[in-house]
């Protein structure tokens, strides 16, 4: 059966509605759940023992990663093809990184590949087909800093700056995507 009303589901209901949705961390479903322990211990003062500890979530994080529900490989594959859209190689790493996770070198090099094509379309998007030549300094300056905020390198920035503004393919881009 269901919850009646007034019924918390369990951590494990809990993590496993969380995964249902979209892929999560180890670290971050931890997070998830250790903050979810944290309220029903407020709500539930008076009944200590009900209250799950850090040991049963590792416990339980141990469980859904076995039976292939929780997969670190899978989040970082999932959050690079998401975000990859939006941000360079050096953002998407570093959002890895605050999850405790890394690339592999083969997606790294894949988008490393591709983020001159990347920040030329969002370029494109964000500032329209707009001669490079027509723009003053200042401007020109801001529109590299969007693209450098976005995770894109410098030279990257300067180079989809100018591709995007001529609207030309560069023929020796992978823009696969």
């Amino acid at each position: 059966g269901g919850l009646r009303s007034g019924e918390t589901p369990s951590l494990e209901a809990r993590a496993l509605r969380w995964l249902s949705q979209r892929e999560h961390s180890r670290v971050e479903l931890r997070r998830k759940l250790q903050r979810a322990m944290a309220a029903q211990r407020r709500r539930d003062q008076a009944n200590a023992a009900s209250a799950e500890s850090a040991e049963q979530i590792d416990a339980l994080l141990d469980t859904l990663e076995a039976k292939g529900y929780l997969s670190d490989q899978r989040f970082v594959e999932s959050r690079v093809r998401v975000r990859a859209v939006r941000f360079g190689s050096r953002r998407i790493a570093q959002e890895l990184k605050q999850h405790g996770l890394a690339m592999t070198s083969e997606i790294a090099s894949e988008l490393a590949r591709s983020d001159l094509a990347r920040a030329a379309n969002i370029w494109r998007r964000r500032f329209g087909q707009v001669v490079a030549d027509k723009l003053d300094a200042k401007e020109r300056a801001r529109q590299i800093r969007f693209l450098i905020a976005r995770g894109f390198s410098a030279e990257v920035a300067h180079r989809a700056q100018k591709q995007g503004a001529q609207g030309d393919d560069d023929r020796d881009i992978d823009a696969s995507d």
